[in-house]
């Protein structure tokens, strides 16, 4: 049996987006982590 047309794959293709989309804020975040962390080793270095 066929599906109605217009609903295809709607559930799949939004709960793609949103993994995708957690993905790429985890990133984001672990990138703005590491900075901070470098900034505060290089601080430190000059300190010392």
């Amino acid at each position: 049996m066929p599906k109605p047309k217009g609903q295809k794959n709607e559930k799949n293709k939004a709960k793609h987006s949103r993994l995708i989309a957690q993905k790429k804020n985890k990133i984001k975040a672990e990138k703005e982590t590491r900075k901070e962390r470098l900034k505060a080793i290089i601080k430190k270095a000059k300190d010392a």
